[in-house]
């Protein structure tokens, strides 16, 4: 078993997240969780935030709404990815053709992904942030139109994952963690398990 396996032995981590990308990163730590979404969390955030600050407060927020669930033996673990282009940020798109369009600002130039995490016990609070910079080569219409069609990229930031077929045939390089991209930096918040 993993080191956390042990530490975590009598703990009850939260993983605040029902994104399957998310719990099987988590599960590759090597540590058991159960999974809570919180309920009736809005991801607005105020206008002055940075690419950086948005992801790391909505990730607070999420861990803020299972306060109730906290004691002396839990762990929280939220996070929040956000894709920023042109100085925007693309959030899931609401249908087939937001989908398309995020999909067609994308292709041909970079971009960045940027997930906060929020790791929640009852005496420390550790929030942070990853950036990764991906690189879309220019997507042919019929490329785009076949993602969207088949792999209904409706859940995910940007409309696209990096582990479906978009991601194997368009990505030509990225800068920084390929799991954050999926969602969650595991790297950082293995760190950040260690440290509590």
């Amino acid at each position: 078993m993993s080191e956390l396996y042990d530490k975590f032995i009598n703990h009850r981590i939260i993983l605040a997240s029902k994104s399957p990308r998310r719990q099987e990163l988590l599960r590759g730590l090597g540590i058991e969780f159960e999974v809570s979404n919180p309920p009736g969390v809005e991801e607005t955030y105020p206008a002055s935030l940075t690419k950086t600050e948005i992801p790391v407060y909505l990730a607070g927020k999420k861990a803020g709404a299972l306060d109730n669930l906290m004691d002396e033996r839990t762990v929280i673990i939220a996070a929040d990815t956000i894709v920023w282009c042109n100085n925007t940020v693309i959030n899931k798109p609401a249908g087939r053709n937001d989908a398309i369009g995020f999909l067609n600002e994308l292709s041909g130039r970079s971009h960045q992904v940027v997930s906060g995490v929020c790791v929640k016990s009852s005496n420390r609070t550790d929030s942070f942030y990853s950036l990764t910079t991906v690189y879309f080569r220019k997507l042919e219409a019929t490329e785009i139109l076949f993602y969207v069609d088949n792999y209904r990229p409706y859940d995910k930031a940007g409309a696209y994952g990096i582990q479906e077929w978009i991601g194997y045939v368009g990505i030509e390089s990225i800068e920084g963690s390929y799991f954050n991209v999926m969602g969650l930096p595991v790297d950082k918040v293995y760190k950040a398990l260690r440290e509590l």
